[in-house]
């Protein structure tokens, strides 16, 4: 008998073998696997008291709260779609999702209602009140919700893309996608159900919403953040004894530079992991510096539920110097299990694995998305010939190890000559004075275009002589033709809602 896969098997397992074991902590809030199921099937009872119907949209907005957690299997319960928002989007950004999926129910946590009184659309539910109403009205409602072996394809969560190239997009996910990309994850990482995962990137962000199925699925214990502040990360981790912890390097370079950092013991972390953009060896250095465990590099996207691969090192490496050591796991890492992914060049041949030849990073996987929400023509071109087509650009080295090298839109053809934007924000981020840069192609008369750079100096830094100082320093790293010809120095860099720098924007400064 062939049975399903599905996301909902993770949350019945827990509540019967870790029932009793401590399941989330949000704030001064802590509930067992008993009682986190419990709340999921009481959500998903009212949510069908309330007229939802299979394949009904039901949207988050809302922070990392057990709220939100529970949706992740009460929302399915009930048989309907989770759409979890990104709460750092405008009114109108907003407006225009919920435009394109038209969920039945809005969810909205306190701290969002001024956004959520500018929307238009679906039957507002708010948290703090109606909400838990709804859950004492239907406390002790056990939902026998039986996915098909027919049904595993079903779409039952809508993420959308960040949109920094467009409006954003719904990636379709199916209880296919989630269940084996939790599976997988947590046998790639080798996690266990004595794991603590401080949910430090929000659960609506291409690097936030694959962890909670992992954790469940094993009886690991969610620690929740509604708000990435330092000194709250480092004593979360403190009294919690959190395990691993999940960022992008925005967050990262705010630990590193954070005053707090000395104060606290974060001596129970045993892996860290930084994706998003592709950081640095000098990053994880000064990570590893400051919390003492391993630290990898990362890499997924919304079309893969999300994570595609793993920057850890082999056993061969054992012996070898640790220099040599970090700057594997500085690569965008090796596959996942469960993941082919293969370089492939414009005839969709793979590239040999010098470590120099470029090519589009594709990916078949189970992880891969049904497709895009209501856009049928940008499906095609993304899953093209049968593979993810990323737009990342990479090379692979002789091990495997993959490395990006830049996106397609942001690579730099100057004079003929293809500069990579990340190659050089890693050069200026090794200044000791530099916390973050952002590369972008400006227009040439002679070259067709030229690099220019932003960055944003660590607090406190100062560097005399500015741009042309830094000009300097990339010059001694860096081929004279991808020396930026102009650097700006800035307070801060323009981030999207999910921490991505808007480069679209910086192409447009005078």
């Amino acid at each position: 008998m062939r049975v399903a896969l599905t996301p909902l098997d993770f949350l019945e397992r827990a509540r019967r073998i870790y029932r009793e074991l401590e399941a989330v902590v949000d704030g001064d809030r802590r509930f067992t696997y008993a009682e986190l199921a419990g709340r999921a099937h009481a959500l998903a009872a009212s949510l069908e008291a309330r007229g939802c119907r299979p394949s009904d949209r039901v949207a988050y907005l809302c922070p990392n709260t057990v709220e939100l957690l529970e949706a992740y299997y009460g929302v399915l319960l009930a048989g309907c779609i989770l759409v979890p928002l990104n709460i750092r989007l405008a009114a109108a950004e907003l407006q225009a999702i919920v435009d394109d999926c038209e969920p039945r129910i809005l969810v909205v946590h306190p701290t969002l209602a001024d956004v959520a009184d500018q929307l238009d659309g679906p039957e507002r539910v708010d948290i703090g009140g109606v909400y838990e109403t709804m859950l004492t009205e239907h406390d002790g409602a056990f939902v026998d919700r039986i996915v098909e072996a027919d049904d595993e394809d079903d779409v039952c969560e809508l993420f959308y893309t960040s949109g920094t190239t467009g409006l954003p997009k719904g990636a379709m996910l199916t209880h296919r996608n989630l269940a084996t990309h939790a599976i997988d994850s947590a046998l790639t990482m080798a996690c266990t159900h004595r794991d603590v995962v401080l949910h430090t990137i929000p659960l609506f962000h291409v690097n936030g919403w694959g962890t909670p199925h992992w954790v469940t699925l094993l009886g690991g214990r969610h620690v929740m953040l509604e708000k990435f502040v330092p000194s709250d990360v480092f004593a979360l981790i403190e009294r919690e004894r959190v395990t691993r912890l999940h960022l992008v390097p925005t967050m990262a370079s705010m630990l590193i530079v954070s005053d707090e950092r000395a104060s606290y013991d974060t001596s129970s972390l045993v892996q860290v992991t930084v994706g998003g953009a592709p950081p640095g060896p000098v990053l994880l250095a000064e990570l590893e510096r400051l919390f003492g465990c391993e630290v990898i590099c990362g890499y997924g996207m919304t079309e893969a539920a999300p994570q595609l691969t793993k920057a850890l090192p082999k056993r061969s490496h054992d012996l070898l110097p640790e220099q040599e050591v970090r700057a594997r796991r500085a690569t965008t890492g090796l596959p996942n299990i469960g993941v082919d992914l293969r370089v492939l060049d414009d005839d969709d041949a793979e590239v040999p694995w010098d470590g120099a030849t470029p090519g589009e990073i594709c990916v078949r996987s189970n992880h891969v998305m049904a497709g895009y929400w209501n856009k049928p023509q940008a499906t095609d071109e993304v899953l093209r010939g049968g593979w993810l087509r990323t737009g990342d650009v990479a090379t692979v080295d002789a091990e495997g190890y993959v490395t990006i090298v830049d996106r397609k839109k942001d690579l730099i053809i100057s004079g003929g000559e293809n500069i990579s934007s990340v190659e050089v924000e890693k050069a200026l981020c090794e200044h000791p004075a530099v916390l973050e840069a952002a590369v972008v192609g400006m227009p040439d008369e002679r070259w067709g275009e030229v690099p220019r750079a932003f960055v944003v100096l660590r607090p406190g830094a100062a560097i005399d002589g500015g741009g042309e100082t830094l000009r300097t320093w990339a010059s001694g790293r860096l081929a004279k033709f991808k020396v930026p010809k102009r650097i700006d120095v800035v307070d801060d860099l323009p981030k999207g809602g999910s921490g991505k720098i808007l480069k679209n924007e910086l192409r447009q400064c005078p």
